[in-house]
C-alpha cells in the first residue's frame, strides 16, 4: 500500500485542499481521496505534488513497511 504526507505537508504551506489541487490540476476531493489513502496518484500526478510542495516524491510517498520512510 502506499502511504504518503501529503496532509502534513500541505498544512505546513498553509494550503486547503482546493489550493493544492488547483496547483496540480486536480479537485479538491481527488486531494482529500490521496490524502486518506483511498487513491494513488500516477507518477506524474505525485511529482507535481511533491514540486507544488517543495519535497522529494520519496518524502511524500512510499511503500508501506518501508522503514526509511514510516514515523
Amino acid at each position: 500500500m502506499l502511504k504518503n504526507r501529503v496532509k502534513e505537508m500541505r498544512a505546513r504551506h498553509n494550503l486547503t485542499q482546493s489550493d493544492l489541487g488547483k496547483q496540480v490540476d486536480v479537485t479538491r476531493q481527488t486531494i482529500a481521496f490521496i490524502e486518506k489513502g483511498e487513491f494513488s496518484p500516477s507518477i506524474t500526478l505525485a511529482l507535481k505534488l511533491a514540486k507544488a510542495l517543495l519535497v522529494d516524491v520519496n518524502e511524500l510517498f512510499w511503500l508501506e513497511g518501508d522503514k526509511k520512510y514510516e514515523k
